[in-house]
């Protein structure tokens, strides 16, 4: 079965925090952490904001211009690892402002490559015929669980949601076709048990290893996105557009320099939006659509703690 990505949108907060404001509190100046990072400001969740409300924010964008009543839709998925509740999430929060029926909600977590294991269930629903037509949110609030006085990460992150919604039909004769999909465990792995944790009441989110978290990153997003479009009978190069996840700027460089794509063809916000965990990749997407022409390959790829990565092969 065919399935097209019939509108994406995304949220990010208003409130912006520049490298400067980390100088008195874990010690580290503006240039130290781009240099390292790439990034210079970060969207942090303002008060009265958590991953629930964000999520709805990022859904009602996307409703504004859905070519079908949001209440068809019949499975809503959310990807988070950083809960405002865990028992009323997203999904359920979401089916609740728009009295979404007949929907099955789940939420499903895989760290920061949650957002394509979730796209990948949904395919999964969708094969066996238990869904007509899906919304799959991403969404995180690091900003609740970082340590900001943590020098090792506590600059990292930032927070935001995205929206997608599903479906067997090409609405507009334009919509993105989901080529493949592909996702894998790794917590075999190096340093996985440590190298990023979110522990809420034993230190929140820290990345103690980040060079183990580095090295595997690069390694395997690669070989995700190798997966997909050796799967489509193309490969890495044939991609016109990459959305990485945004954890790091060094990151999506080296992978630049292993795959011989060039940095332009990298869709980047990490600059400017921080880490925002496992939407990044399809905020990303997102901002930069109007860089994307009809007939382009992306590629999304990730890599989360725990370790897992993943990617998604989209032909617009």
């Amino acid at each position: 079965m065919e399935l097209y990505i019939n509108r994406i949108a995304h949220y990010l907060p208003e409130r912006t925090l520049h490298n400067s404001y980390f100088k008195d509190i874990n010690g580290l100046d503006d240039e130290w952490i781009y240099s390292r990072t790439g990034i210079r400001t970060r969207s942090v969740a303002d008060s009265g904001e958590n991953t629930n409300t964000m999520a709805i924010k990022a859904v009602d964008l996307a409703v504004k211009t859905l070519p079908y009543p949001v209440e068809e839709v019949d499975l809503i998925i959310t990807a988070t690892y950083s809960p405002y509740d865990t028992v009323a999430t997203p999904s359920h929060m979401v089916q609740r402002r728009y009295h979404i029926e007949n929907a099955q909600c789940l939420t499903v977590s895989a760290a920061c490559s949650s957002f394509i294991n979730a796209m990948e269930i949904a395919q999964g629903y969708f094969a066996m015929g238990k869904a007509t037509k899906a919304l799959v949110i991403g969404s995180e609030n690091n900003s609740l669980y970082a340590n900001e006085t943590d020098p090792q990460s506590g600059h990292l992150w930032g927070d935001g949601a995205v929206a997608l919604f599903v479906s067997p039909h090409d609405y507009s004769g334009l919509d993105a076709r989901i080529v493949d999909i592909h996702t894998r465990g790794l917590g075999h792995i190096g340093k996985a048990a440590e190298g990023v944790y979110l522990r809420p009441r034993h230190g929140g989110i820290a990345m103690p290893d980040g060079r183990d978290v580095f090295v595997n990153a690069c390694h395997y997003m690669v070989e995700a996105l190798e997966h997909v479009t050796r799967k489509y009978g193309k490969t890495v190069r044939d991609l016109d557009w990459v959305s990485p996840h945004q954890a790091n700027q060094r990151i999506i460089k080296t992978i630049s320099r292993q795959t011989d794509i060039p940095e332009d063809r990298f869709l980047m916000n990490i600059e400017h939006r921080g880490n925002t965990g496992n939407p990044s990749c399809a905020i990303s997407l997102s901002e930069n659509m109007d860089k994307v022409k009809p007939g382009d390959l992306v590629g999304l790829a990730v890599f989360g703690g725990g370790y897992s990565c993943g990617a998604m092969l989209l032909q617009f």
